[in-house]
């Protein structure tokens, strides 16, 4: 088990030895995300390490929206197969599966529209 967080999502994954099935929030990987980039996003870690037929994997993702998820859940999954085989350590590092994107949204400022949108400037 192993837990992952990009910008306001957390996932929690069980990795488990088994033929290759993906539930999220108790659907299928396919039906969970609807594109194929965050799919791939989310099962890079396997992917590279081509372990995607070897373990079942129940993921938990909370918060945030499915791209933020899908960060997470590469997190979470990279975390888990370190934990199961300590030999991968050095290729997840390497591929940066293991290092947190610590990119958040950026705080609205008082008295202006948005983070980065401004009034428009009169001169007189």
């Amino acid at each position: 088990m192993a837990t992952g967080r990009r910008k306001a999502s957390t996932a929690r994954v069980n990795l488990k030895e088994g033929n290759g099935k993906i539930t999220v929030n108790g659907k299928l990987l396919d039906e969970y995300f609807v594109t194929a980039g965050q799919r791939i996003q989310a099962l890079q870690p396997l992917l590279s390490t081509e372990m995607h037929k070897k373990f079942d994997l129940l993921i938990r993702a909370e918060g945030g929206g499915l791209t933020g998820q899908a960060g997470a859940i590469k997190m979470a999954i990279a975390r888990a197969l370190t934990q199961f085989d300590i030999e991968l350590r050095p290729e997840m590092k390497k591929a940066g599966f293991l290092r947190r994107d610590d990119r958040m949204k950026e705080r609205k400022k008082s008295g202006q529209p948005g983070a980065r949108k401004r009034v428009q400037f009169s001169k007189r």
